[in-house]
């Protein structure tokens, strides 16, 4: 459910369908009269939790059911370095909208680095299999529409669990929309009606994120007093971290 993985293609109808329903129930939310209660409403910033918690329940257990057996199976079917070649390679494939976020936030350097972690990876990393341009000094970051929006001011709006995808907000699922237009892969398949790719490279992109988190999501589980209210914390404390570039930081150190 924190897994880095975000769909292209049929999630965007996904993510159409669960935005419209939130907007619809929104106003029914209701806003405790009590100030402690009302204050304690605001700093969650969770008016549609019924709702987040219904589809919190669905995701969970179709995680159980499908989703952890397959990271489970691919984690133990394939060696390490196999795995980081999938996983380099599925970042590599992430570096064109990187690299736009990163000149929508006005981060030229950043956005140098993407450009050449894209060109060495590609080539002398044979299509982004090797990370060559980590060791040369160029380590990866992740950007994205929704942090784009959060520099330049835009408010996170009420929390949200998408179906299919888990934790988001109002504004990084629009992130995600616009994400998903802006892939210039995303176009090229359907030009050349190869649609099946970008289903293929969903899958491996969850499947392994997914097998990257099965000790850490079992622990937090055991460990959670509200496995729900756990999560969306976690959610919000790691989207923090992307918007004010703790990556940056974790790699000077």
């Amino acid at each position: 459910m924190l897994a880095d993985a975000r769909g292209r293609n049929g999630k965007s109808w996904v993510l159409g369908m669960a935005v419209a329903l939130g907007l619809a129930v929104s106003g029914c939310a209701t806003v405790p009269d009590d100030p402690e209660a009302r204050e304690a409403f605001e700093e969650t910033n969770d008016p549609l939790e019924p709702m987040n918690r219904y589809f919190f329940e669905v995701n969970y257990a179709l995680d159980e059911l499908v989703l952890k057996p397959f990271a489970g199976w691919y984690y133990i079917g394939l060696p390490d370095f196999a795995r980081d070649g999938i996983r380099n390679a599925l970042d590599n494939l992430k570096s064109p909208v990187i690299f736009l976020n990163d000149l929508l936030q006005g981060e030229p350097g950043r956005a140098g680095v993407t450009l050449g972690r894209f060109v060495i990876n590609s080539t002398l990393g044979l299509a982004g299999l090797i990370d060559v341009a980590e060791e040369m000094g160029l380590p990866y970051h992740k950007e994205d529409f929704g942090q784009t929006l959060a520099v330049w001011g835009t408010d996170e709006g009420p929390y949200l669990v998408l179906p299919f995808i888990g934790p988001s907000n109002m504004r990084d699922a629009t992130g995600l929309a616009v994400d998903t237009v802006s892939d210039p892969f995303f176009w090229i398949a359907r030009h050349y009606d190869v649609e099946y790719l970008l289903y293929i490279r969903t899958g491996l992109d969850v499947v392994d994120a997914r097998s990257r988190n099965l000790q850490t999501l079992d622990e937090i589980r055991r460990n959670a007093i509200d496995y729900y209210a756990t999560i969306r914390s976690l959610y919000r404390q790691d989207r923090s971290a992307l918007i004010d570039n703790e990556d940056d930081e974790d790699n000077e150190e």
